[in-house]
């Protein structure tokens, strides 16, 4: 019983890590590489809850289905910030008009608009930074050792058009 509650726990880590990955790269429009894991995702599914089904008797079978599933999650999602797929943009806002916060970055590799602002108290410096997900910590790091006041907030976007980095990036 040891090793059917044992193989029933994995495969609900593998299904569930499946689901979740599947899920994200459908919401970053990664459909082909979401209907390749959907094949190997239903076919464990399906072998999992017979394997539950079988012993349903056995509550401490559904204990560890349950289990299982809730380990997913958290190894799919593990997964997938590990991947660091897609692109972040991170909007910054300092008080330091005269920063060369802009400057800085662009030097650091990372795509970088600035512009004037106006703020309650007067003028702000806003950056808009555009980085590879994997990059995301580093670039945030970057920023507030340059101003560790700066008001920052990250967005994920769906579709790059246009741009220099459009260009450089697609090698």
């Amino acid at each position: 019983m040891l090793n059917i509650l044992l193989s029933i726990f994995v495969i609900q880590i593998v299904y569930v890590s499946c689901f979740t990955l599947r899920m994200i790269l459908t919401l970053k429009g990664k459909k082909y590489f979401a209907a390749a894991i959907s094949i190997i995702e239903i076919t464990i599914y399906v072998l999992g809850l017979n394997m539950v089904l079988q012993y349903l008797k056995q509550p401490l079978s559904l204990l560890v289905y349950a289990l299982g599933y809730g380990l997913g999650v958290l190894a799919g999602t593990w997964i997938e910030e590990k991947l660091a797929l897609g692109y972040v943009t991170l909007k910054v806002i300092t008080n330091e008009v005269g920063s060369n916060m802009a400057s800085d970055l662009r030097q650091q590799g990372y795509g970088v608009t600035s512009w004037i602002g106006y703020g309650r108290d007067g003028e702000r410096l806003v950056l808009e930074v555009l980085a590879k997900r994997k990059n995301e910590h580093s670039l945030y790091k970057s920023i507030l050792a340059i101003d560790p006041r700066a008001f920052v907030v990250t967005l994920e976007p769906k579709q790059l058009h246009g741009g220099f980095w459009t260009r450089t990036n697609r090698k």
